[in-house]
């Protein structure tokens, strides 16, 4: 795995359990598929851009291919139809990963409306309808996982993105809301909140050596977190070993948020 800092845990329980990700083929994304598809799992994903080379890849180092679906999130009929495809060929989902998403720069005065509504479309509305569309699988199999990517630019109260933020806040509360509502069906419902992850994206477009160093004072734990330092937690909430925890945020940041 790219960047990996340390070998992650195996849990037995995700060995052939059916798991789909948004946006799993680049970024935080990719990370995750090789690191569910290095635990056994059965691994499915969409996102807009080719992912062909990349399953080359991920079937070539890790002995198993991801299945891909071309599809955009935010036409939720076409996700419904990709959502109902891997349940048909790899079994009803048991992990749901919401990860694709937007962060796109932009100041207040420049949002029109259909710019506010693409951005909530990107990074929020296709989370409560996959998750929507998923839940009578896990209902039927006696329960599953469900774990939405936020990030910890709405808790720092960060400005530069506020469509952003404002969808990061509410993954939050469709979070806490799904876990209660879901709790007795025994689907668990988390959400999990990065820091500043130094994907490719992120380096091409935002990182400068000041900002870097700027972040990295802020955190802790003085090293820049990778994609592959996000595997752990979200493999963590996907098993069995966290089947007690739900409506929870989970942050990996490196010690910025919770000290302020």
């Amino acid at each position: 795995m790219t960047d990996t800092p340390a070998a992650h845990p195996v849990f037995p329980d995700l060995k052939g359990a059916s798991v789909f990700l948004s946006g799993g083929g680049s970024g935080i994304g990719a990370a995750l598929t090789e690191g569910f598809l290095r635990q056994g799992a059965q691994v499915a994903f969409v996102q807009r851009s080719d992912a062909t080379a990349f399953c080359d890849r991920m079937e070539a180092e890790t002995g198993a291919r991801p299945l891909f679906l071309p599809c955009d999130v935010t036409d939720i009929p076409a996700l419904r139809q990709a959502l109902a495809e891997v349940a048909e060929r790899q079994g009803p989902i048991q992990v749901l990963v919401n990860a694709a998403a937007h962060d796109d720069r932009h100041t207040t005065a420049e949002v029109t409306e259909d710019y506010w509504d693409r951005a909530q479309a990107v990074n929020l509305k296709h989370y409560f309808f996959a998750a929507q569309a998923v839940i009578p699988g896990m209902k039927a199999a006696g329960g599953g996982s469900i774990i939405n990517f936020s990030s910890i630019s709405y808790m720092m109260g960060n400005a530069g993105y506020p469509a952003y933020t404002t969808a990061n806040s509410g993954i939050n509360g469709l979070t806490r809301s799904l876990a209660r509502e879901f709790g007795p069906d025994r689907i668990r419902v988390n959400a999990l909140a990065p820091g500043w992850v130094l994907t490719e994206r992120q380096k091409d477009l935002w990182v400068t050596e000041d900002g870097l160093q700027a972040h990295l004072d802020r955190q802790c734990l003085k090293e820049a977190l990778v994609p592959a330092d996000i595997v752990g937690g979200v493999l963590f909430l996907a098993s069995e070993a966290s089947r007690m925890m739900t409506g929870q945020a989970l942050v990996i940041d490196g010690g910025v948020v919770v000290t302020g």
